[in-house]
């Protein structure tokens, strides 16, 4: 490939993409100065990959398959995050620390960004693609899971979602 087709290709990626590859940067990483660094990781790895695409898959497959990548082997290299959650074992969630953040985005939003974070790298890219609006066929291209893994983790993703977000029931205790 020439060096001006890999430069045509990340420009036509950036037009279409860069706000996407900006949500998962945010998404996967909660400090917005280490979230500006992945996501200028996932932009020079994106451009780089270019000199290795062939065109065999879709350009938005292609961009979303490397930023997902760079983002899966961040979680990987961040020892400082505590280990990731199952999702059967997800309780109450505390609330988001950064009142800036919380005063900037909606209380709904901050909450299910720490949800997201919580959960293991890939269940959190098949929520982050399908939050994007992405099909079930074309999560499973990016992520590599077969259709219908990713419709049932997207079932059980959106119920766990709903469960964090279902008001605590009242009146339930025993009395004696």
């Amino acid at each position: 490939m020439t060096e001006e087709r890999q430069h045509q290709l990340y420009r036509e990626a950036g037009e279409h993409f860069a706000p996407a590859i900006a949500r998962l940067a945010r998404a996967m990483e909660r400090d917005p100065d280490r979230a500006r660094d992945l996501e200028q990781d996932m932009h020079c790895e994106l451009f780089r990959s270019f000199a290795r695409f062939a065109g065999d898959c879709a350009l938005k497959t292609w961009v979303y398959r490397v930023a997902h990548n760079v983002a899966a082997e961040h979680r990987l290299r961040a020892g400082r995050r505590p280990k990731p959650v199952a999702l059967e074992d997800i309780g109450d969630l505390p609330e988001p620390e950064d009142a800036e953040l919380a005063a900037a985005e909606s209380h709904a939003v901050a909450r299910a960004r720490v949800i997201i974070r919580s959960l293991p790298t890939l269940d959190a890219q098949v929520m982050l693609l399908w939050l994007e609006g992405e099909t079930a066929k074309d999560i499973a291209e990016v992520t590599g899971l077969a259709s219908g893994a990713v419709a049932t983790r997207i079932h059980r993703l959106k119920t766990l979602l709903a469960d964090q977000f279902a008001p605590a029931e009242h009146g339930n205790e025993d009395h004696d």
